[in-house]
């Protein structure tokens, strides 16, 4: 059976998590699991263009079929608003440019299909990464929780609505 990855994005310009899942399997595993990390004292240029090399590195070493991204709604602090589009929009123009399809969900599509409930807190989703991944603890920090959960929904919906 060939190998089918999911890659989960939980974009941001200080921290950017990310969880690549093979989904081939009968139980989605978890192949890669972390954070890109950028520097806050460094000019938005250069720190998007240390995480697009990151991102780069990841998608030399695994081809996802689909990138499932988690949306933003709404943020009270506009900047952190703003480096999250940006961080997001840089990811999602490299994984379109690589023919990877991308799908976003909302933070309360995340929470519902991982915890079974929209307003779930952030520990309930990533106690609930660590039991569907079986994980020895959860995910951290967080950021790695909510790109594994955005992963996770992906499945979850690709499996009944049968899309990949």
């Amino acid at each position: 059976m060939e190998q089918v990855f999911v890659l989960g994005l939980d974009p941001g310009l200080s921290r950017c998590g990310y969880c690549v899942l093979d989904a081939s399997v009968r139980s989605a595993r978890a192949v890669a699991l972390g954070v890109f990390r950028t520097r806050a004292g460094d000019a938005v240029p250069e720190r998007l263009a240390e995480l697009l090399t990151d991102f780069r590195s990841l998608l030399g070493e695994f081809t996802p079929s689909v990138m499932a991204v988690e949306r933003v709604l709404f943020q009270t602090n506009v900047r952190t608003a703003m480096g999250v589009g940006q961080a997001s929009g840089v990811l999602m123009a490299e994984a379109a440019g690589r023919g990877i399809s991308i799908v976003e969900y909302s933070p309360n599509e995340v929470k519902s299909a991982v915890a079974g409930d929209g307003s779930a807190s952030k520990e309930q989703v990533a106690a609930m990464v660590q039991r569907l991944l079986d994980l020895a603890a959860p995910p951290r920090p967080a950021d790695a929780a909510d790109a594994a959960a955005v992963a996770l929904t992906h499945v979850a919906f690709a499996t009944t609505t049968g899309a990949a």
